[in-house]
């Protein structure tokens, strides 16, 4: 499996793929084998920083939005906010998926729903996805035919809990092009080989 690394401008790159003076690159480094969620509220590119950072990794992707019951779904489409007991077996089949290394895009609002995570996933890394509220509606809008309308933005800023120190979630602004997110991210998931 080939895996990714973030170098410095001096060091041998065989493929740039960022704009901003990090490059991403393939190396000896690996990425560490254990499941990764991309949290954070709706807009903030979960599914598009995801699924390029399980490509960059090696790993496979699941998109969480597809786990949801087609209850919630329509509740969602209706404008109408989720409950704790609407979330609870969604959260538990986001929990099944993370028994091997991959990389899942889900909410996570509050540290109750990361602890019912870290129940099945005690190694799991966060990546925490956030962005001015304005931008997040811009790109919610943009969005024609997603289950999620932008007024349900608000709620989902009332539900979240902002990760603490003691959950080491890699915080990134969205205000960065995804290209850069995941060449970050990267560089924090990546082990040396041993020996």
């Amino acid at each position: 499996m080939l895996a990714v690394a973030v170098v410095a401008e001096t060091g041998a790159v065989e493929e740039e793929l960022t704009r901003s003076g990090y490059r991403l690159a393939m190396s000896t480094l690996r990425a560490e084998e254990r499941p990764i969620v991309v949290m954070g509220v709706s807009g903030t590119g979960k599914s598009t920083v995801g699924a390029a950072l399980a490509t960059a990794l090696g790993l496979p992707f699941v998109e969480g939005d597809d786990l949801h019951p087609e209850a919630n779904l329509a509740k969602m489409a209706a404008g109408i906010p989720l409950t704790d007991a609407d979330r609870a077996p969604w959260l538990d089949r986001i929990a099944a998926e993370l028994h091997r290394p991959v990389v899942v895009a889900c909410s996570a609002l509050r540290r109750a729903y990361r602890d019912r995570l870290r129940e099945d996933a005690a190694d799991l890394a966060l990546v925490y996805l956030h962005g001015p509220r304005e931008l997040l509606a811009e790109r919610m809008g943009a969005r024609p035919g997603h289950f999620m309308p932008t007024t349900l933005l608000d709620s989902q800023f009332a539900t979240l809990e902002v990760p603490t120190a003691d959950e080491n979630a890699m915080a990134m602004d969205v205000v960065l092009p995804p290209d850069e997110i995941v060449a970050r991210v990267a560089a924090r998931l990546t082990i040396r080989p041993r020996g």
